[in-house]
């Protein structure tokens, strides 16, 4: 898929585009860094530069992949969050990385919501998993935020993995639940809303 083909998504807060070459260096000193240890990091320059290449080229073999997240007001570049599905994947996924800079501030709740409900309304996916170290505290507990929950029957990558299994469209539509990610989005763009505790991406 050209990149000028890829689809815009559009939040309150954010902008999701294809991957463009402009927007590789955070990407390099993220993946370079400690920051990638649960998705197979620290990577070499090398590495790195293979695996933003790969991003791209996903969307050319399947029509869909990783958006990068920008700032809507600012345009500056926040993480990127989407479908990946490479080869030896056991299913498709929704997977997600945001900056260290941008963590604590719901960017990847909000990124992420949009894109699965993107992919299940437009690819007409009826489920998608996420795989996760389940030493990545805060993954974890965002899967658990939007829905997603452990399934143990499912294959995994590796054995250093778990696969949380994201709710269906169905499951979704009108519930509880999508009205609470919601309210959480909402509160997260809230001025005066100061969260507690531990940043949760």
């Amino acid at each position: 898929m050209p990149h000028a083909d890829i689809p815009v998504i559009q939040t309150e807060r954010l902008v999701l585009r294809g991957p463009a070459p402009e927007d590789y260096p955070k990407f390099e000193s993220t993946f370079t860094s400690y920051r990638s240890r649960f998705m197979g990091g620290p990577l070499s320059e090398y590495e790195s530069w293979m695996l933003y290449a790969a991003e791209i080229g996903h969307w050319q073999i399947h029509g869909f992949g990783m958006w990068m997240i920008h700032d809507r007001e600012t345009d500056a570049t926040m993480g990127m969050a989407g479908g990946w599905f490479p080869k030896g994947w056991p299913e498709r996924e929704i997977a997600w990385m945001i900056w260290p800079a941008v963590e604590g501030r719901g960017v990847a709740l909000e990124a992420v919501h949009a894109v699965r409900s993107w992919c299940y309304d437009h690819l007409g996916w009826d489920t998608v998993v996420s795989y996760v170290d389940p030493k990545n505290v805060s993954s974890v507990r965002l899967c658990e935020r939007l829905g997603a929950r452990l399934d143990p029957q499912a294959e995994s990558i590796d054995s250093h993995d778990v696969v949380y299994r994201h709710p269906s469209p169905a499951q979704l539509r009108g519930t509880q639940l999508a009205d609470g990610i919601a309210m959480e989005v909402r509160n997260y763009i809230d001025p005066l809303f100061k969260p507690k505790g531990v940043p949760l991406d």
